[in-house]
Order: C-alpha cells, then sequence, then structure tokens
C-alpha cells in the first residue's frame, strides 16, 4: 500500500499543510485502501511548502511541492490509485530539485522528514535508541567522552566550546548530584534548525541526553524551550512520554542501574535567556539574567550543582558519534572544525530552508550550488551569519570555508546556523540598525555598557539612516562598540556591535554615502529618497489616487508631478506604477 507523507513542521504548517492533511483524510474516507497518510517533520526545501511524498511500498518514492487542497483530489485519483505521476508539480525525482540535497551530509537531519515525529516505533526502526543501548550497557563513561572527544564535536549552539571536554569538566566536577540542560532557547532572527530538529526527530535529542548524563553521571535534565515553539515542545512531550513507556527513561534503563528524568521548561522567549547563566537562573525561577563566570556551570550550575548545557543540534549529534565512532564523525570537516552543520537558510536566497553541509564547504557553495543563488539573479551582496551576536561577510569574501577559525576572522562567527542572504538592494547601516535594534531591545539591562550603549549606537544609526549623521558618528560607533564588547558581562553584550563593526569594516562608503550625499545608495531609507516622474508617464492617475498626500498633480493623459514638500516618501507612487514613470532616488 502506499504512504502519503506531509511536511507538518511549522513551515509547513504556515504554508497551510494541516489544510492539505484534512483534505487527504477526507480522500481517505472514500478510498480507505488506497494509501495510508501520515505526518513528518520539516523536509528542508522550506520554499516548495506544503511538500506531499508519495511512498510506493516497494523502496521508491516521489514529491509533489506546493500542494493546495485543490490539487489533492487529483494526486489521488491520477497518482495514487492511478499510478501516474502528475510531472509539473513533482519537486523530487529524475531533473528536479537538482542540487539542493545532493552536497548535503544529513547526520543531525538524518530523520527530519522521513519519520513520523510522533511515533517511536518509527524512530526505533531507524537504529533509534540503539545508541543509548550501546553506551549503557558496553560503554563506560570515559569511554563516551573519549568517543565524543575524538570526533571533535564543537558546541552548535554557538559558542564551539569542544564537547568532550566540556562533558569532562562536568564529570570530574564534586558532587553526586549533576545536572544536564538541553538549550533549546533558539532566538536569532532567521534561525529555526533547532526547532526544526525538535519538530521532526524529538527523540534523537531525548537519546543525546540520555548518553550525555550517562556519561557525566547526571540523573536528571531539563530541556529550555521557548513557548513560542508550540509544535516542538508537544512534541517533546509526546517522546518522552513514548520513552518512559519503553523504559528508555525513567528507572533501571536497559535493564541497568542507571535513572534518568527528563523535564521541559518553557521560557517566555527572552534573547538573553540563550545564556547558560540566564538560562539556569530562570529554570530555577528567578529573572533570566547572567551572572560572573567562573564558577562555570559544569562546577556550579542548576541550583548550584554541576551542570552540563549543550543545545538541541549537539545532543542530536550524539547518537550517530556512538554508533558510528568519533573516527568516522571527524572524518567530515577541516582540521579545525569537524563533522556537519545545519544552517536554516533566509532572505534573497532561491531556495530558503535548512540544509546540513559538511564543514569545510564555502558559503558561496551553500548559497549556488545548494540553494540555487539569488532571487531573480541579482547581485549577490553579503551574508550574515551567526544572528544578531554575528557579523555580515561581503560576498567577495565568501569564498571562505565554513570554519569556526574562518569565520571568526572575519569578524563574524558561526553562531548557532541562521545564514541571511542579502542581495544589492540591501542598505547595510539599515541591516546594521535592524539587528542592533533586536539586540538594544533584548538587553537585559544588568550591565550599563549593553544597556545605555547599545541605545546610544542605535540612536546614532537612527540618525545616519534619517541624514542626520556627522562623520564623528562614525568614530563614535567605533569606540562605544570597543567598550560594550569589553566591558559587558555576557556574550550577548560581547557581540551586540559585531554586525555594526563588520558593516563598517566592509561597508563604510554606504555610511559616507548616507552622510556625506545624504544618499541611500540601495534606496532603501525612505528619509533620503527623491521621488520623480519621468517621460513614461501616461497621466494615467494611478500614482496621484494612490498618494496619500496629494502630493502628485498634473492633467489626466499628461505628464504628472510631485510635490516635494507634500511628499513624505511613502514609496506608494513607485509601487502602483505601470510604467516605470516613477523614479527612486
Amino acid at each position: 500500500m502506499k504512504t502519503v507523507k506531509i511536511g507538518l513542521g511549522t513551515c509547513g504548517i504556515s504554508a497551510g499543510g494541516e489544510k492539505v492533511y484534512r483534505a487527504f483524510q477526507d480522500e481517505l474516507k472514500e478510498h480507505p485502501d488506497a494509501f495510508t497518510l501520515q505526518e513528518t517533520g520539516c523536509i528542508g526545501m522550506c520554499y516548495r511548502e506544503v511538500l506531499v511524498e508519495i511512498s510506493n511500498g516497494n523502496g521508491t518514492s516521489h514529491m509533489y511541492g506546493e500542494v493546495t487542497p485543490e490539487r489533492v483530489g487529483q494526486i489521488v485519483q491520477d497518482d495514487i490509485i492511478g499510478g501516474s505521476t502528475i510531472d509539473e508539480w513533482l519537486v523530487s525525482g529524475e531533473g528536479r530539485e537538482i542540487g539542493f540535497f545532493d552536497r548535503q551530509e544529513r547526520i543531525v537531519l538524518r530523520n527530519c522528514g522521513v519519520i513520523d515525529p510522533g511515533s517511536i516505533d518509527e524512530y526505533i526502526a531507524r537504529g533509534g535508541y540503539e545508541a543509548a543501548r550501546k553506551a549503557l550497557t558496553k560503554m563506560s563513561p570515559e569511554a563516551i567522552i573519549a568517543e565524543i572527544e575524538k570526533s571533535g564535536l564543537r558546541g552548535r549552539g554557538g559558542g564551539g566550546f569542544p564537547t568532550g571536554t566540556k562533558w569532562k569538566f562536568t564529570r570530574g566536577a564534586k558532587g553526586t548530584k549533576k545536572y544536564i540542560i538541553c538549550n533549546a532557547d533558539e532566538g536569532d532572527p532567521g534561525a529555526f534548525m533547532d526547532r526544526s530538529v525538535l519538530e521532526g526527530d524529538p527523540s534523537s535529542v531525548l537519546e543525546g541526553m540520555i548518553i550525555a548524563g550517562y556519561a557525566i553521571g547526571a540523573d536528571e535534565a531539563y530541556i529550555y524551550c521557548r513557548a513560542e515553539y508550540p509544535k516542538a515542545i508537544a512534541r517533546l512531550r509526546l517522546a518522552i512520554a513514548q520513552a518512559k513507556k519503553k523504559g528508555f527513561l525513567g528507572d533501571n534503563i536497559f535493564g541497568t542501574d542507571y535513572t534518568f528524568n527528563i523535564k521541559i521548561k518553557e521560557g517566555a522567549g527572552a534573547f538573553v535567556c540563550g545564556e547558560e547563566t540566564a538560562l539556569i537562573a530562570s529554570i530555577e525561577g528567578k529573572r533570566g539574567m547572567p551572572r560572573f563566570r567562573p564558577p562555570f556551570p559544569a562546577q556550579s550550575g542548576l541550583w548550584g550543582k554541576p551542570t552540563n548545557i549543550n543545545n538541541v543540534e549537539t545532543f542530536a549529534n550524539v547518537p550517530w558519534i556512538i554508533l558510528n565512532g568519533g573516527d568516522a564523525y571527524a572524518a567530515y570537516g577541516t582540521a579545525d572544525s569537524k563533522g556537519t552543520k545545519v544552517f536554516a537558510m533566509a532572505g534573497k536566497v532561491k531556495r530558503t530552508g535548512l540544509v546540513e553541509v559538511p564543514m569545510g564547504v564555502t558559503i558561496n557553495q551553500i548559497i549556488f550550488d545548494i540553494c540555487g543563488g539569488i532571487i531573480n539573479d541579482k547581485k549577490f551582496k553579503a551574508v550574515q551569519m551567526g544572528g544578531p551576536s554575528g557579523g555580515c561577510i561581503p560576498a567577495e569574501m565568501c569564498d571562505i570555508q565554513i570554519d569556526y577559525q574562518q569565520i571568526n576572522k572575519t569578524g563574524a562567527i558561526m553562531g548557532s546556523g541562521g545564514l541571511v542572504v542579502m542581495d544589492e538592494t540591501t542598505c547595510m547601516v539599515d541591516v546594521a540598525k535592524f539587528f542592533l535594534t533586536f539586540t538594544q531591545a533584548e538587553s537585559c539591562g544588568k550591565c550599563t555598557f549593553c544597556r545605555i550603549g547599545t541605545k546610544r549606537m542605535l540612536e546614532i544609526l537612527e540618525r545616519i539612516t534619517a541624514g542626520e549623521g556627522t562623520m564623528e558618528d562614525l568614530d563614535n560607533l567605533d569606540e562605544l562598540s570597543d567598550q560594550i564588547k569589553s566591558a559587558s558581562l555576557c556574550g550577548l553584550g560581547q557581540t551586540a556591535p559585531n554586525p555594526v563593526l563588520t558593516t563598517l569594516k566592509y561597508f563604510r562608503s554606504e555610511y559616507e554615502a548616507h552622510i556625506r550625499d545624504k544618499k541611500c545608495p540601495a534606496h532603501v531609507c525612505s528619509s533620503l529618497l527623491t521621488y520623480t516622474i519621468n517621460d513614461n508617464c501616461t497621466g494615467c492617475t494611478v500614482c496621484a489616487t494612490a498618494c496619500p498626500t496629494e502630493a502628485i498633480f498634473g492633467e489626466r493623459k499628461r505628464l504628472h508631478m510631485i510635490d516635494q514638500n507634500k511628499c513624505i516618501k511613502c514609496g506608494k507612487c513607485f509601487t502602483v506604477c505601470r510604467f516605470d514613470a516613477v523614479v527612486k532616488d
């Protein structure tokens, strides 16, 4: 019997996946023996949602993209019952979507878009919990840590600290009560890697936590997940309940004397709570604010006990490493950065979604070979990497390898994996303002330099984009950045100036154009724009009708004009004109 799988990650649901699912349910009532219906997580090709995969029962399958409820009936009749594919709707199969999966190595995403995340049996059928069984019944904690060290796995939450070393510190810390925490507080604009893993393969994260808990000697764990991820939380709760029922969580796991339990703590969506000590404070019921280190969480973490914190992607790697060996994992990547990395592709790129690539590929390979290049084939300008704490890397440098040290040399950071692509229509001063607006709003306020310093920087950027900046402002941005980076307590403040510093470094001429010429080269900053009407005008009056301030005047079927004193630069005339008669400068 054929199986119909529908991608119901948040991306699929946002595109109407639940309506498509219900339409297939209705068809199933009419043809109960024709197919079985199943949901799955994010498949990766978010740009073609809603995605529906038809498995033929003989090991082959094909996938339809941009499926709507209206198309479901024809898919059932022509394909499932009739046996003929509808070629114009296909996204997988011979000659389609070439390159998207070809260069990917899916370790973290090995089950995402493949299994039903609500079925632990499907996870087990793919080798799930075999790594935990092996670790708990055949390996010592020291041997597990040695295998993780051998793999070269570094924390995927942004810091990049060696995972095996972190585990060793926590295991060696004094005290019998220890904790594991999974940091699922993903808050970077443009980042959705962890959410997609939790929605598509929650059991792999639980299994990684079980192995980590056994290795460091913890019997209790928390998953700190922001409440804005309800689908992820619901699937985690189900996966935990199923694991308990199977005996993978609780007492005497796999017949051993090892006990391990996992709880979920829903966060309120504060970006600073992604920082380890702020996250711990939040679990303890306190305001989520960072504290000085040392002591590090490995020595004194949750309720003063030794605590190991890793993020979702880090834990999802662990079962694969235990089953396949640290050497197999280290075979991917560069000398400094091993394994694979998941990126959330967003912005002006043709194929947005999730990709997982071996460390060492270049940014250009991800953008052009996997993601198809820039929308409308416009000029590639830059990529923002590492979220609001990261930086902007210009297109000329994007032959750089994905490698922690290589990326750091640019002034950006690897971060957790958000990758926002920008084209020639992007104003880099406006980009810096956008990210600083975010970090300024998310500052917990504990440090004066972070609280006040980022506010002063934001005010300067607002002046520059309004055409009121001075060249002295650029020196002030540099000086404030240095002070905030050196004096802030936690990573939020220490990295908040990065978008400003990298755009100043690589796109200084754009800042100078805003200040000296009172022009925005990318035609984004509205205060610096001037709209005029050229000879293409037919006098159709559409622009005049759309103008909210009656700034456009002229007789019907004759050239119109714009009164610059009345123009509020909203751009509606530019948007509605069908004759390219409105010019933006």
